[in-house]
C-alpha cells in the first residue's frame, strides 16, 4: 500500500465529512420529511413566484443528488462526477433562498460550499484512502 501522508488523510476527512452532511441531508428529504413535505414547504414560501414544474423538478432531483452523491463522497467513487452535481445543487439551493428571501441565512449552505472548493482544489493524488484510488488508480 502506498505511503499515507498527512495530505491524504486531510482529503479523507474533508470527503467524508462532506458526504456525510450532503448524505443525510438527502436522506432527510427523501425519507424522513419526504420530498412531499419539502415541495409544500417551498409552494407555500414562495407564494406562485417559482412556477409548479421548477419547483417539483428541483426538489427531487436536489434531495437524489444530495443523497446518492453524498454516499459516493463517503465511498469515495465517482468523487469528481459527485463534486460536480454537488456544486451544481448549491447552485440551485441558492438560487431558490435567494428568490423566497433575498437576505437568507446561509450557515447551512456556506460550511459545505467552503468543503466542496476545498476537495475540488486538493490534487486528485492527495485522495489515497478512497474507491476511486484503490479500483482507478491515481483518479
Amino acid at each position: 500500500m502506498e505511503y499515507i501522508n498527512n495530505e491524504s488523510v486531510l482529503v479523507f476527512t474533508v470527503r467524508v465529512i462532506l458526504g456525510v452532511l450532503f448524505f443525510f441531508q438527502g436522506y432527510d428529504k427523501l425519507f424522513r420529511l419526504k420530498v412531499s413535505g419539502v415541495i409544500a414547504f417551498f409552494r407555500e414560501e414562495s407564494a406562485g413566484r417559482i412556477p409548479e414544474i421548477v419547483l417539483v423538478s428541483s426538489a427531487y432531483l436536489t434531495s437524489l443528488i444530495e443523497f446518492c452523491c453524498g454516499a459516493l463522497l463517503i465511498l469515495g467513487l465517482f468523487k469528481t462526477v459527485a463534486m460536480y452535481l454537488l456544486g451544481i445543487d448549491l447552485i440551485l439551493v441558492c438560487g431558490a433562498f435567494s428568490l423566497l428571501k433575498p437576505m437568507w441565512d446561509m450557515q447551512l449552505v456556506f460550511p459545505r460550499l467552503i468543503l466542496l472548493s476545498g476537495l475540488l482544489y486538493f490534487p486528485c493524488s492527495w485522495d489515497k484512502l478512497s474507491l476511486d484510488h484503490l479500483l482507478f488508480g491515481a483518479y
